[in-house]
């Protein structure tokens, strides 16, 4: 009778659903024109906070390349937060169906529907810059004279300038590149909006935020919103690791 009462008990064990494990991993994915670094704000205050950060460097030169160094972070990150900015956006949307990811953050970013591409957005809801011109090789960049008004204008001039200095150009043509899954159609999302924004036009922002019924939350700033309030988005980053768990 004794075993017959362990035996119950290991079967109920075992048939009961595990609890969802801690998200303590956030996975950040960079835009154009710049690599992972400036995300490192942002980055201690996670890790100050408990979590485990990696910053994806994509190389640029393909949305394809760009998905697949993502999913590369991924293959070991374990269940992760995944954080897009700008171009990011593009990326995340597609590599966000990795089985790591509970929940994504777009930040200032393209959040693109299945067949769509970050060009073909640009084009219907143009951003205020034009400071975008091509660079050689297919890439472009954008004008380091016009970087600091464009870009970055709520940073002080000095990293503004050193930003617009040690750009990283992106292959053109992935502007054209769309995307064949949507993840936040299928997981938690949420979303940085920056009102004052020139790189992406704040209003296709809203709507691209809108329309995946991501939770929003609008701040007065720059393309380069993680810059210059990354308690802000450190914040939202966090809670949807919560949500996620």
């Amino acid at each position: 009778m004794k075993s017959l009462r362990l035996a119950v008990a290991i079967l109920a064990i075992l048939l009961t659903p595990l609890a969802h494990a801690a998200v303590k991993s956030v996975v950040i994915v960079h835009g154009a024109f710049a690599d992972g670094s400036g995300w490192k704000p942002v980055a201690e205050i996670l890790e100050h906070d408990g979590y485990i950060v990696s910053v994806v460097q994509e190389p640029l030169t393909s949305f394809d390349a760009d998905v697949t160094a993502t999913r590369l972070v991924l293959d070991r990150s374990g269940p992760s937060v995944l954080v897009g900015h700008s171009w990011g956006g593009m990326i995340i949307t597609e590599a966000g169906n990795h089985a790591s990811v509970r929940s994504l953050v777009y930040v200032a970013a393209f959040e693109p529907e299945v067949g769509e591409s970050a060009g073909g957005l640009q084009n219907k809801t143009p951003p205020a810059s034009t400071a975008v011109v091509p660079v050689g090789g297919g890439f472009v960049a954008v004008k380091p004279e016009l970087f600091h008004q464009d870009v970055a204008p709520d940073l002080p001039e000095g990293p503004a300038h050193f930003a617009a200095i040690s750009q990283v150009p992106i292959a053109g043509a992935s502007f054209a590149a769309t995307v064949t899954a949507a993840a936040w159609s299928k997981k938690p999302s949420f979303a940085v909006i920056a009102s004052q924004d020139r790189m992406i036009n704040p209003e296709l922002e809203r709507f691209m935020a809108s329309r995946a019924k991501s939770e929003a939350i609008e701040i007065a700033g720059s393309h380069v919103i993680y810059l210059s309030h990354p308690k802000e988005v450190a914040s939202l980053i966090e809670k949807a690791a919560r949500v996620a768990e």
